[in-house]
């Protein structure tokens, strides 16, 4: 972004938090529940474990131990939220939102509320709409949560996906600010015309449980998440590699002025294609897709956490954000910290 466009307030990023569940469920594990081995999920995803909630922990108990840490870091109190912005496609009910559970659990009673379903994609939609509302005057401090408890979308008899994901939830606040730091560019985009490379086709009101479970379209696994990994694969590493080049042109800089990049964590592979693609060192990709798996839209906000309590990232630093999901759904942020 030229210094002639720039908003005269900015979203700084102000506290970051995450919560992942403890149980652990290995590659060991999966070994017994599916054809698959260690090494066959090692080499083609990167991942060794992922974290799954008990049935008793939903996404909103994730959410708010992620939003706790956040508000304490930022040295916020309840009643400073103005907004709670919340990502996920594993919502606790289909009605009331998630953002209005976590506002009641949390007693965060001046804060306005809405849900964005955007997939993996979903923080960096959120982050973008926060990023929006707090440059153009209207809020000064918002919460923006991404939490996914994907074990319950998850079709364990399918080697292809059920290796993939894991459940956890991560937050960030984000303050107004005048200087020179906070969210300098941010890109989305979609193409709705893939979406049913990665999709669910039974729950919604095109084809309710009940009708798909006389059907027997559950026993198929057809509530679950299904994909079309390689197809998903070369979108994935175009579009997020696009995206990229994108905010980066925005923000008036070139990609040796990016310190660090916390990229969706979906498949080593695609990682490693989209630092190529830049040609950034192993160094500048921030990865923690051995540990969690992917976690849709907890991962960004997850991996952006541990990176900064790691000081991998410090003030400063030019942060690159991307992510790509189901919908076909992508963006990518650009933030100085």
């Amino acid at each position: 972004m030229s210094n002639s466009t720039q908003p005269k307030y900015r979203a700084k990023i102000v506290g970051a938090g995450s919560y992942v569940p403890p149980d652990i469920l290995t590659n060991a594990d999966l070994e017994k529940i599916v054809d698959t081995s260690d090494e066959w999920i090692l080499t083609r995803t990167g991942i060794k474990e992922r974290h799954i909630c008990t049935r008793e922990m939903s996404g909103v108990d994730m959410a708010a131990h992620a939003c706790r840490a956040a508000i304490e870091k930022a040295n916020w109190k309840a009643e400073d939220v103005e907004m709670i912005i919340v990502a996920t496609v594993t919502p606790d009910y289909r009605l009331p939102s998630n953002s209005c559970m976590l506002q009641e659990r949390l007693g965060l009673v001046n804060a306005g509320t809405m849900d964005v379903a955007a997939a993996c994609a979903g923080y960096i939609h959120g982050q973008s709409i926060a990023s929006a509302y707090i440059e153009s005057g209207q809020y000064q401090k918002i919460l923006v949560i991404g939490v996914e408890k994907l074990s319950t979308i998850t079709n364990y008899k399918d080697r292809g996906t059920c290796i993939l994901f894991g459940d956890a939830a991560g937050a960030v606040a984000l303050e107004r600010t005048t200087d020179d730091t906070g969210v300098l560019a941010s890109f989305l985009k979609s193409d709705g015309r893939l979406g049913k490379l990665l999709w669910i086709p039974v729950g919604g009101t095109h084809s309710p449980y009940s009708e798909a479970h006389e059907a027997g379209d559950i026993d198929n696994g057809e509530d679950c998440l299904n994909m079309v990994g390689s197809e998903v694969f070369k979108h994935a590493v175009r579009q997020m590699g696009d995206a990229a080049l994108k905010v980066i042109e925005m923000a008036g800089m070139t990609t040796s002025d990016v310190d660090m990049v916390v990229p969706h964590q979906a498949n080593i592979r695609i990682i490693d294609a989209l630092r190529k693609r830049l040609g950034l060192p192993e160094e500048k990709v921030y990865v923690n897709i051995d540990r969690f798996g992917n976690t849709s839209s907890a991962s960004v906000p997850l991996a952006l956490d541990e990176a900064l309590t790691t000081k991998k990232i410090n003030a400063g630093d030019n942060v690159l954000m991307l992510a790509f999901g189901g919908g076909l759904t992508w963006g990518a942020s650009l933030v100085r910290m």
